[in-house]
């Protein structure tokens, strides 16, 4: 009996030490993310293409990819600048596991098992940058398939970070119909080689 009200009692501190990691988290990049509208740029854009898409009207249809390129270059100055704020964090701080499941202490335990949250962020902003500059002359339609891709795996990223691989995967495939192994085949090929080059995969 006493053998199983010290497992119980250690599930529990488990848990509570997870619960309180994942809050710290959460509560670190919430902070980080404060001082911009990534947010709404991002629910702009989403929006903005499927309109552009669905108009009939070429005339009109141009219009409104000229209006969302502005918000393109906006969207990427703010990525800039929250990579260069989470790069002056430490290094205790940006550790993410690579584990599917979210276990407390894992990535201060195994540390060869983590990548870090500054090196991701580096590499989102200098993808979506590369789409929105559009070097590979893609179609307005090609490129915001890429462009969305490139932001449906940054926000992979922060759940990954705030929970779980598996929370995080769970999460895009809920809220945008995609697994995420299809979100790292959209994005540009740089991107795709660098996250994977960050993971050792």
């Amino acid at each position: 009996m006493d053998i199983y009200v010290t497992l119980i009692l250690i599930g529990l501190g488990v848990y509570a030490a997870k619960n309180r990691e994942q809050r710290q988290r959460i509560a670190l990049l919430a902070h980080c993310l404060q001082p911009y509208q990534l947010e709404k740029l991002m629910e702009q854009l989403t929006e903005g293409y499927l309109r552009a898409l669905g108009e009939a009207d070429p005339e009109r249809r141009q219009q409104i990819w000229n209006l969302l390129a502005t918000t393109e270059q906006t969207l990427c100055r703010q990525f800039d600048r929250l990579a260069a704020d989470v790069a002056r964090l430490g290094e205790a701080q940006t550790r993410v596991s690579t584990w599917p499941l979210a276990l407390p202490w894992a990535t201060r335990l195994f540390v060869g098992a983590t990548f870090d949250l500054r090196e991701a962020l580096a590499i989102h902003a200098k993808g979506i940058a590369f789409v929105a500059q559009n070097t590979q002359d893609l179609s307005p339609k090609d490129k915001a398939y890429m462009l969305s891709a490139e932001l449906f795996l940054f926000q992979h990223t922060c759940h990954w970070f705030c929970r779980s691989k598996m929370v995080a995967s769970a999460r895009l495939l809920t809220r945008h119909k995609t697994p995420y192994e299809q979100v790292l085949d959209s994005v540009s090929s740089p991107t795709r080689q660098a996250w994977r080059a960050l993971l050792g995969s």
